[in-house]
């Protein structure tokens, strides 16, 4: 094998005698990796914001498990734009087709293919950002990794591709389908709930638009949300996620820990800027006497600091943590933008953006949990 540079970039040459020592280039400027997530249960999606549909491809799901669609269809409605006043107002129906792996509503254990198509674009809305690079946006890396970019709604880089990993994540639900996933917007901004999640009633999470199950915290968050979309601006958030009814066991004690799969996976999606479980970030200012948790006589824990895994590995105990989010980059006022020339020009945002992101990211927090839980779920049962 032989490295070279080639205008900053990495080529590598592979030489094969058995096929006539004829050179395979791959260059990191020409192709995009890192499209699937999963092992065993494994998700592949495609696909871009304002391309025709985007689609995937689940591999790795058992036969024979009864599927309701009105539960995957469902999921997606809790994601989809334009639900309500305070999200992006692009209208997508978000429908899924499935394509193949399920015969008479089950699945065969083959590779499961759907899309979803895109009917709702205005890629017109994106043409004013052509030879610019939006601040905090994927745009300038993309043009410099690539050399191209599809500028229509950041097109691989949007956040629309996420409606792929919910219907995967619905799936994995009714693999698990004892496991309980529910998350909730716990914070927007500087507006927090002050409760902890057990004195919380998950049945009020889609009760409300902001999707907070502390109904007096829902409406200051709501009627903030309004107030900075009206500024034309855009404001943070935290999600938690509480995970109930886990076997003892999900995890690998090394490099595949649970807790660290569960981190890799929250911080795949869009405007993920920290991710937290158990006491997370107030453990480091406890001591070891506070922060312990110990034993009942029955191997469950007196407290659960430790957010129900110990070692890498589900102890059994409710499993919790805590997603932070950015603030939506695209704003509808006035800020100082890159041009590909260099320049630095001023420039509005323009079309249809969710002035906080954290109200539709609930659905794919939950469906990132529930992929991680499935594989690790899936290998347990490969070595039993």
């Amino acid at each position: 094998m032989s490295c070279r540079i080639i205008s900053n970039n990495l080529i590598f040459a592979f030489n094969f005698p058995e096929l006539n020592n004829k050179s395979y280039i791959c260059s990191k400027q020409h192709c995009m990796a890192g499209n699937s997530y999963g092992s065993i249960f494994k998700v592949t999606t495609f696909g871009e914001s304002h391309g025709k549909s985007l689609g995937g491809i689940i591999d790795g799901c058992p036969a024979g498990i009864e599927l309701d669609f009105e539960a995957i269809q469902y999921e997606m409605q809790r994601r989809k734009p334009g639900q309500s006043s305070i999200v992006t107002q692009r209208k997508e129906e978000d429908e899924v087709e499935f394509l193949s792996g399920i015969f008479e509503g089950k699945t065969t254990g083959t590779p499961i293919g759907f899309v979803i198509p895109n009917t709702n674009q205005k890629s017109d809305d994106y043409s004013h950002i052509e030879n610019s690079y939006r601040p905090s946006h994927a745009d300038y890396v993309y043009e410099k990794k690539y050399g191209i970019r599809d500028y229509r709604g950041g097109g691989r880089s949007s956040a629309r591709e996420t409606s792929c990993r919910v219907v995967a994540g619905a799936i994995a639900k009714q693999v698990l389908k004892d496991i309980k996933i529910n998350a909730f917007v716990s914070s927007v901004g500087e507006i927090f709930i002050d409760k902890p999640y057990q004195e919380l009633d998950f049945s009020l999470i889609e009760s409300n638009a902001v999707r907070c199950p502390d109904l007096a915290s829902a409406e200051k968050m709501e009627t903030h949300i309004k107030e900075i979309k009206k500024q034309g601006d855009t404001v943070g958030g935290t999600i938690t996620c509480v995970i109930q009814n886990i076997p003892i066991g999900l995890g690998e004690p090394v490099f595949d820990k649970l807790h660290a799969e569960l981190g890799k996976a929250m911080l795949s999606i869009n405007a993920v800027k920290g991710f937290e479980y158990g006491s997370g970030f107030c453990g480091a200012k406890m001591k070891g006497s506070e922060h312990n948790d110990l034993y009942n006589s029955d191997g469950s824990t007196k407290t659960n600091l430790s957010g129900g895994i110990q070692g890498g590995i589900s102890n059994g105990m409710d499993i919790y943590f805590r997603v932070a989010f950015k603030p939506v980059a695209t704003l509808l006022q006035k800020q100082e933008v890159l041009t590909n020339k260099n320049e630095i020009i001023e420039q509005q945002g323009k079309g249809r953006h969710d002035p906080c992101v954290v109200p539709r990211a609930v659905p794919i927090v939950e469906a990132m949990a529930a992929l991680v839980l499935a594989d690790f779920y899936l290998l347990n049962k490969i070595y039993q």
